[in-house]
C-alpha cells in the first residue's frame, strides 16, 4: 500500500513536470512529446501504448561515455508491434573502446557513415511521442539521453517511464521472502533482464544489441503483468 501511494505520488509530479515542460520548451519535437508523454492516471494498463526502449553506450558513465545505438519496439500488455520497430547505429561523440565494441559488437566500420545524435533526435522523439516508455533499469536511459538531448538542444530531457527492474526489484528483492532468504545468508535474486526473464519461461536472446533487448524487456513486461497484475490496473501504478 506505501508503495502503491509513493507511485501515485510519483505520477502526480510526472504530470506537473510534463505539462511545464510542453508549455515550455523551445524544441518542437520536445513539445509533441511532451504533449503526449502521459495518459491518464487510472487508464487501465491494458489499454496504454507503450515503446520499449535500449540503448547501447560505450560505457556507463553519460559525462564520458556516449550512446552508440537505439531500439525501439512499441506495443502493449497483449501485442507486439515489431514491424513498427526503429533501429540507429550512431557516431559517438568519444571514441569506441575495445571492451564496448566486445559487449554490443559495433565497430568502427559500423558507425563510420552512421549520423550524429542530433541528427536522429528529432526523428526518435516523434516516434516516442504517444507511448509511456518502458526500460529494464531506468537509470542507463535517463542518464545517457537527457546528457544526449542537453548537447543537441540545450535544454534536459526526463520522462517518465515504467522499469522493468523495478518491477522485480519490487518482488524479488522487497518482499518478505526476500527478507528471510537474506537472513538465511543467502545471495539476493539476481534482477538482471536475461534472469528476469529466466523467472517468467522466456526464451533466451542474445544480449547487448538494442533492438534485441528492447524486444526482451516489452516480452518481459507483457509475462509480469500477466503473472502480477490485472489488466484494468491503473498505469499509475507502474509509472517511475
Amino acid at each position: 500500500m506505501r508503495l502503491r501511494s509513493r507511485r501515485t505520488e510519483d505520477y502526480e509530479e510526472w504530470q506537473r513536470y510534463v505539462a511545464e515542460r510542453a508549455r515550455t520548451t523551445r524544441s518542437p519535437a520536445l513539445k509533441r512529446f511532451y504533449d503526449t508523454a502521459l495518459p491518464a492516471p487510472d487508464t487501465a494498463i491494458a489499454e496504454v501504448p507503450l515503446m520499449s526502449l535500449d540503448i547501447e553506450t560505450t560505457g556507463l558513465n553519460p559525462q564520458r561515455d556516449a550512446i552508440v545505438s537505439i531500439g525501439l519496439v512499441p506495443f502493449t500488455s497483449r501485442r507486439i508491434h515489431l514491424a513498427r520497430r526503429r533501429y540507429w547505429i550512431i557516431h559517438p561523440e568519444c571514441a569506441l573502446n575495445s571492451r564496448s565494441v566486445t559487449l554490443h559488437h559495433i565497430t568502427h566500420a559500423d558507425i563510420e557513415q552512421a549520423p550524429h545524435f542530433s541528427a536522429i533526435l528529432p526523428e526518435l522523439l516523434d516516434a516516442m511521442s504517444g507511448y509511456l516508455p518502458v526500460v529494464h533499469y531506468r537509470a542507463i536511459e535517463r542518464s545517457f539521453l537527457d546528457r544526449a538531448v542537453t548537447d543537441a538542444l540545450g535544454e534536459p530531457f526526463a520522462f517518465p517511464t515504467i522499469d522493468t527492474m523495478a518491477i522485480e526489484a519490487q518482488r524479488y528483492r522487497s518482499s518478505l521472502w526476500a527478507r528471510w532468504r537474506g537472513r538465511l545468508g543467502r545471495s539476493p535474486v539476481s534482477i538482471r533482464l536475461h534472469d528476469s526473464r529466466v523467472r517468467y519461461h522466456l526464451p533466451y536472446y542474445q544480449a547487448h544489441h538494442a533492438l534485441v533487448d528492447a524486444l526482451a524487456t516489452a516480452e518481459l513486461l507483457q509475462a509480469q503483468i500477466a503473472t502480477h497484475f490485472r489488466p484494468d490496473t491503473p498505469v499509475r501504478t507502474f509509472c517511475t
